[in-house]
Parts: C-alpha cells; structure tokens; sequence
C-alpha cells in the first residue's frame, strides 16, 4: 500500500552546511507510478511454472548459492512495472547521438559495438545465472513445509549483492501479482527478512500487552486487557488549546458534558481521515487528565494489531513512553538505532530503512517528557541513520522532516499538550472516560456476583463526589478495590461516602496486602509495623516536594533525598509503579510515578497533616499557627491558586482533621489532630468564603469541601426550598446561591432545558446561575428583564470552549442593538457551536442586524434558526440577512424576522 503524507513546510528547508550523503546501507525502493518497465530474459523458457504456482527449473547446473541478505527494505510491489530487454542492442544511431567522445580513441565504431556487445553478453549470462538462483532460493521459501515466521541462514555480504536481492524480490513479488499469484506473493512477503521481522514483533508486543496490572498483583494472577477492556470514549472534538486547571475540575465539566455519538471514534480508528477529508492522518494528539485511559488505548490499539484484529495495513507498529525514552536523555541514537534499541526483531531482520513500510509510531506522556523539544531552533535531519540526540531526533520525527511516510501517536495530559505546536498536529482528539453506562459495565466485569455489583453501584450513584470521580477508570479501579475489601472484612457496615474515606481504606488495603503478601502476615495482623509507617511517612514528603515542583514522575535520586529505600518502595506497586528493565538491560535508571495524580495529592496531605500534628509546623506557612488558623490558611492557599491546583489537596486535609478518619489511620498517626470546635470554625470559615463572588469552579470546591467535613447544611437547606416549590420566591444570599449552582450541577439528571423563571426571573438570578446556562443545552431566558450586563456575560458563555448551550431564547427582553452587539461577539467565536438563537421582541434595527451578520459571516457553520420577529431589522437589514441564506457556507435555514 502506498501513502500519500503530506509534506510538512519546514522539511523543506535545506541544512545550512550539506555533506555529502554517505550510500546507502540497503536499497530503499519508492513506489513510483510514472515509471513503465517490462522483463525479459533470454532464458525464460528455460523454467516454466507448475499447476500450484511454482516455478519449475530444467537445467541442473548453477553455481553455489548466494548468501542471504543482511538488510532488506521491501516496499508494496503493486505500482512498480519494470522492462528489460537484454536481447536487444540499443540502435547504433541513439549512441552516436551521444557525445563522440564515448568510442574510446584509436577505435573504429565498429570495434567499440564488437566490444560492447561481447561485454553485454556476458553481463546477461550473470544476470540470468542470478534470477536462476534467486529463483530456487525463493521456491526453496514458498515451501508449504518451510516454517512461519522463521528466517534463513544469512551470511555477511557485499552492499551490491544486497541491493541486487532486493530489488529482485521486489520484482518477483511484482511478477507474482501480475500472474494472479496472490497468495503465493503474500508468502513470500511474510517470510522475507521484514516479513519474519513483523511477525516475532507481534508476538512480542502480544505477551507484552496482554494482560494489565492493576496495583499489587496478586501472586500468580493477571487480567487479561482483552476481558477487563471496557470502551473509552475518545472523541474529535477536542482543540489544541491548553487546559491548565486542576484535573479534577475538567473532570466535573466533562461529565457534565452531554455526549454525542457523532463525534466518537474507536482507537483502532485514531488514523482514519474524518468524512471530507481526503489528506491522510500523519500525527494524531490524544489528549486526556491522568488516569482516564490513554495509555490503556495505546496498549489495545497495539494489541489489536499483534493479534491481528485490527490496521493489518501496517507493517509495524513501535510504541514508546516517554517514561522509557528520558532515561536516554544524554545519548545518542539514529532513528534506526533507536528502534533497534527497543526492538531487537528488527535488527536481527538487518532492516535499516523504513521508509518503505506503513510503520507507526506511539509516543505516551508527553507530559512525563524531561527531553527538550525544540521545534524552532533544531537543526533539521532527515537521514534516519544520523545519530543525533533523541530530543533532536523526535523533534525532526514529529516536524516530519524525518521519516514523513510514519504515522504518529502521540499522548499528554491537558496542560502539556502544547509542547507540540498545531502545525505538526493532524488531529487532535480528547479522551473523555468512563459515561454512567460504562462504569457500570467496569463494576460488573470486575465482580461476578450480581448483588454485590448492584450494592456497590447503586452506593457510588449516593455520593456525588465518587461518582464524578469514578469518570476516571483508575479511580474505579481504586474504588473496586477499597469496596471489595470493605463489603468482605466488615458485612453489614457503612461503606466510604467520601473521597477522603475512599483513599484512606485505599492506603490501609494496600498495607494489608503488603503484610500478607510480602511478609507472610495474617488478615488479622496490625497493618502497620514501624517499617511501613517510615515507609509511608517518607511516600508522603516525596509526594508533597514533587507535587510543589510540578513532578508526577521522579528517578531514583528523588526517592534517595527523601531517605526512601528504592527496593521497599517497590513493594507498595498499589501505590508505586515501578519501570525495571524488561529484556535487554534496556533501563539504566529506574523510574517512579504514584499510580494517579489524586494518590499523590492523598499522601502530600497525609504528610502536611502529620507533620503539623507531630511537630506542630505548618508546611503550607512559614508562620507558627494554631490547629484553627492552619486549616484556615490551608483554605487561603487553595482559592490563591489560578487554576485550581490545589483543590483536591484541600479536600483530603480538610477530610483528613475529622476524627472518625483519623480512627481509621489507627497505628499510622501516634497522635489526634484537631478537636470537633476546630472543625466548626473551619466549616463557618468556608462558608464565609462561599458567601463572596468567587468563581463558580473555586465555590463547586468548597462545596466538596464541606462534604469531607460531613458538613451539608446549606445543601439541605436549598434542596429543601427546592422541593417545596417555595425557591422562586425566597430572598437568596451569596452562599445560598452558590448552594443552588453546587446542587444543579452536581444533579444526576441531564441539565437539558434550563428555565430562569422556575429560580428567579431577574438579571441577578441569571448572573448568580451562570455556570447552570453554560452546562445546559438549552436556556429559556425569555421575559427575564435582562439588559447589556447579561448580553455581556452570555457572551462569555457562548465563547467558551467547555460550553453546551445549543438553543438560547432571549426574546422580549430589551437588549436594543448594544445588547445584541455583545451577543453578537460570543457568537462569531470558534468555540461557538449555539445552533438555534430566539432575540423575538428584543428593540432591534438594523444596526443590530448588522452586527448578527458580521458574527455569522466569521462562524458561519453552527447556527441553523434565527428569529428576529417582532423587531425593526429595516430592509437593509432584511436583505443582509436573506443573503446570508443563500450563502452556500452558512448554515442557516430558517429565519424569521416579520413584525
């Protein structure tokens, strides 16, 4: 198969200071369509081709067989048409027409044809004693009896004796084809060097990717991907653009999102051209927050193709981590060395070109990179057998100046993902977890009794925390493995409501399976010893330290400052994941990462919160402070943080204060923290916060905040007023506002239609339930009294990029062209995806008119139905409007606009 791949610009640079390219270690064939050719030996009737389609050879003698080569590149034969006639003497005339200078001096013409016939004789009696061998070599490969995967005896050879075989398969492959031999061509084309190469690839990447560990595998047991897999959305929708909040937010959003089977692809899928696109897919982005399933995407994408399920269209595939690729931050490799490196089947099929073969290449964790990407000031490579650093070499890979037949694969959490710039990025993709389906399909596939997967399903729907969380496939994983434990050790008794209750039974299952497991303990033994509490205490200051410095992975010098013994740390892999080498000596150093990011923040506040019960300092402030003003001071620093970095931390430090956690740590703290007045003065300290005009993400968090503090009273209070009908009418305050958004938000049921007369039929009621519209599909704000201020923060909505609104009714409010105006700026935002826009009875003219045309004629593609009855649109404005119906790039269909 041939692929067209579109040329970057800059591979088109040329190096300042070109060398003269080395020749080549092995022939590379490129297709090329334009190219007519025919074979013709002298000697063809000398071996005719048998009824099962192989060649026969009559005469007996050849010389000694040639050996095999040490390096192939065979491309798809199907465009490739040779034609050469040995037989046939080129006409006298064409080589006079050449320079005279060619018939060596002292020779007649004559003389010099004699000569060069009898030189053309003898190249055609080498050239046919070749094909013959070659010939039998290939019979000898196409044997029923000659086994898979296997590769013949190959022996050290000249360049030129390489290139000659290669070139030659490639026409027998060629001539096969064109005789109907389709099966026999594939044959040889599996058991030549590269054929054989893909097939022990495969095998190996299938051991590799078969089966998952999840946290501490219990001895001798694995799961099978195959059968844990459960579907992960991914989808189109996803933008360049850099997410830098706090993870935990964008996952609240996202599964506030609705969902659209439209824009759903499956992973085996990641590299098919969308409908209307005829460019092929070179580079594809995934982009998703830590735990939500890429790296489990990449694995089944590959697994897929090692066991033949999937993209057999290409020939290999390579995936890679970051993880593994930093450790070889200070060497150097060429692209080729480079995959040698990871993947020995191709060195010891001798292929050293790959620009012949559909080959992808999967980069996961972008975020984890420590190697310097460099896309503007790298020096350009093309030559994948240069050695080069690896930065510079992946730089060059993903610009596609090298290698620009490759397809790419690349992973990163959010914040991250701009290290590439959009240029080099084909597509970009989102992965978006676990819907409410699927994590009910997770919980059933992971425990077999149906009552116990009704039990722990239907809990995780009672605690909203839990179930936003469960979004995350790990945190599932986590929560299975907490609840499992609780329902078999405490029959009857309450399971963890709360995320902070949640990690704390997390952390205590883990130490139980490291006394059994590990020591050889008892169920019934204490689950801490002074090691494991030391070993805990110091997980802790590392956690904390790295989660300071931005870090999600670290190497063993990391783990020494924190006095952390690399090979006890090991042992806690519920905790830990730990890279050894696998096959090869590959890894020099060992790298470490917590199994998800809420797992690292869970201990960075087990270890603030130990710290200043024991010793009395407050890590978060350099000042001396009470049990009172040290979660107050902790809250501080979470609302001080831009994007949201510290919201989980805080909830875990504010759960971790409440006694009947600390209960439950039980021989890990030696001492209790805060006293129940402490924790009240917190609760009122929160609330306080609450009542002023935060943003509705920092508000959402004080929310769960109290949660972990058991503390739910504005909630109630508002779900009361709610469910006695008595909420339109009611006098709400900040906090209860903010109470309002929290519960609308946090409903289980789709916010399809939201309607402001049902909360409060004025301007305030809609600026204070702003993020609600932003969530909805559809608001009715008709008759409300809004004015510009609304228009202005409507505006914001529709420009947002985490938006859902796809109807919006403002009519008979009076916006006047001002108004409209504003609107007008949301709505030719890219991000704008509104579809049906209602401004009936809103004062406008054709000021107004215009500004909706000038918004439409920049986002022309979403918005369907306009209505702008009832207002003074004036005939120019009318005729504005009626063109952009006939303009083939609007989407609009219905407009209406009569008085």
């Amino acid at each position: 198969m041939c692929y067209s791949i579109r040329t970057k610009p800059e591979s088109a640079e040329p190096d300042p200071d070109p060398e003269p390219d080395p020749e080549p270690s092995c022939v590379s064939f490129k297709s090329d369509q334009s190219k007519e050719f025919d074979l013709n030996f002298k000697c063809v009737s000398d071996k005719k081709l048998s009824a099962d389609g192989r060649i026969q050879q009559q005469r007996p003698e050849s010389p000694e067989p040639e050996p095999e080569p040490s390096c192939w590149s065979v491309k798809s034969d199907e465009s490739f048409d040779f034609f050469i006639n040995f037989k046939q003497r080129l006409p006298s005339d064409r080589k006079v027409d050449q320079e005279s200078s060619e018939v060596p001096s002292g020779q007649s013409t004559q003389q010099h044809q004699t000569h060069l016939d009898s030189i053309f004789m003898l190249l055609e009696e080498n050239i046919v004693t070749f094909v013959k061998n070659e010939l039998k070599k290939i019979q000898k490969l196409l044997s029923p009896d000659y086994p898979e995967c296997s590769e013949s005896k190959r022996e050290d050879e000249h360049e030129e004796q390489r290139r000659s075989r290669e070139a030659f398969l490639k026409i027998t492959l060629h001539f096969l084809r064109r005789m109907k031999e389709d099966e026999l061509a594939d044959r040889l084309q599996r058991r030549s060097p590269a054929g054989v190469c893909r097939c022990k690839l495969k095998s190996k990447l299938n051991k590799k990717f078969q089966c998952v560990f999840e946290g501490i595998a219990k001895a001798g047991n694995q799961t099978l991907l195959n059968q844990m897999f459960t579907e992960i959305y991914i989808t189109k929708e996803g933008t360049a653009e850099v997410n830098d909040e706090h993870e935990v937010r964008q996952i609240e959003t996202a599964s506030r999102k609705p969902d659209r089977p439209e824009t759903r692809i499956r992973q085996e899928d990641i590299f098919k051209p969308p409908p209307g696109r005829n460019e092929p897919i070179r580079t594809v982005m995934t982009k998703g927050v830590a735990g939500i399933g890429k790296t489990v995407l990449t694995q089944k994408f590959t697994l897929d193709w090692a066991e033949g399920k999937a993209n057999q269209d290409i020939q290999f595939t390579f995936p890679f981590t970051f993880r593994e690729l930093n450790v070889l931050k200070e060497r150097k490799y060429s692209l080729v060395e480079l995959v040698d490196y990871f993947f020995s089947e191709t060195k010891e099929a001798g292929i050293c070109r790959f620009e012949e073969f559909p080959v992808v290449f999967i980069f996961d964790g972008l975020d984890e990179c420590r190697l310097p990407l460099d896309f503007l000031n790298t020096k350009i490579l093309t030559d994948v057998t240069k050695s080069t650093s690896v930065g510079v070499l992946l730089t060059n890979l993903i610009r596609g100046n090298l290698l620009p037949s490759a397809r790419l694969w690349i992973t990163s959490r959010p914040a991250a993902a701009n290290q590439i710039p959009p240029g080099c990025v084909d597509m970009v993709t989102e992965v978006r977890g676990f819907t409410d389906p699927q994590k009910e399909e997770y919980f059933r596939k992971r425990f077999k009794d149906e009552e116990q997967a009704d039990r722990i399903i239907s809990h995780i729907k009672t605690s909203r925390s839990l179930h936003i969380m469960c979004h995350i496939p790990v945190f599932c994983w986590i929560t299975a493995t907490v609840l499992e434990d609780v329902l078999k050790t405490r029959e009857g008794g309450e399971l963890p409501t709360t995320l902070t209750e949640m990690y704390i039974h997390f952390l205590v299952v883990q130490s139980k399976v490291k006394n059994i497991k590990y020591d050889g303990g008892a169920e019934t033994d204490p689950h801490w010893s002074p090691e494991s509490r030391k070993m805990i205490e110091s997980l802790g200051k590392l956690a904390f330290e790295q989660l300071q410095k931005g870090n999600l992975i670290f190497y063993e010098s990391d783990l020494t400052e924190c006095e952390i013994d690399i090979t006890a740390a090991s042992v806690y892999s519920g905790v830990f994941t730990q890279i050894f080498k696998e096959e090869r000596g590959l890894y020099q150093d060992k790298v470490f990462s917590f199994i998800h990011l809420s797992v690292q923040e869970f201990l960075a506040a087990l270890h603030v919160h130990l710290t200043f019960i024991n010793s009395g300092v407050n890590l978060l402030s350099e000042e001396q402070t009470t049990s009172t003003q040290f979660y107050q001071s902790a809250v501080d620093k979470a609302l001080e943080s831009p994007n949201g970095h510290l919201d989980l931390f805080l909830r875990f430090l504010l759960g971790l204060s409440l006694k009947t956690n600390q209960t439950l740590l039980r021989g890990l703290l030696t001492q209790t923290g805060s006293s129940s007045v402490t924790n009240q003065e917190t609760v009122e300290y929160i609330k306080e916060k609450i009542s002023k005009n935060l943003s509705a993400e920092r508000s959402i968090n004080l929310f769960h905040c109290l949660n972990e503090l058991n503390d739910r009273s504005l909630v109630e209070e508002i779900q009361q007023s709610l469910s006695s009908g008595s909420l339109s009418r009611s006098k709400l305050s900040p906090a209860q506002w903010s109470a309002l958004v929290f519960i609308l938000l946090s409903s289980e049921e789709d916010l399809d239609v939201f309607d402001l007369k049902k909360f409060s039929a004025s301007e305030e009621g809609l600026l204070r339930l702003l993020p609600v519209v932003k969530a909805s599909k559809k608001a009715l704000l008709s008759g409300c009294n809004l004015s510009e201020r609304s228009c202005e923060a409507l505006s914001s909505v529709l420009s947002s990029q985490s938006s859902s609104l796809k109807e919006l009714d403002l009519s008979n409010n009076n916006l006047h062209n001002s108004g409209v105006k504003l609107i007008s700026v949301g709505l030719k935002r890219p991000h704008c995806t509104l579809e049906t826009l209602s401004l009936s009875g809103c004062l406008i003219s054709e000021e107004g008119c215009s500004s909706l045309v000038s918004a439409l004629s920049s986002n022309p593609s979403h918005l369907r139905e306009l209505d702008l009855s009832y207002n003074h649109p004036g005939d120019s404005g009318v005729k504005l409007l009626s063109a952009g119906l006939e303009d083939p790039l609007w989407r609009l269909e219905t407009l209406r606009y009569k008085h």
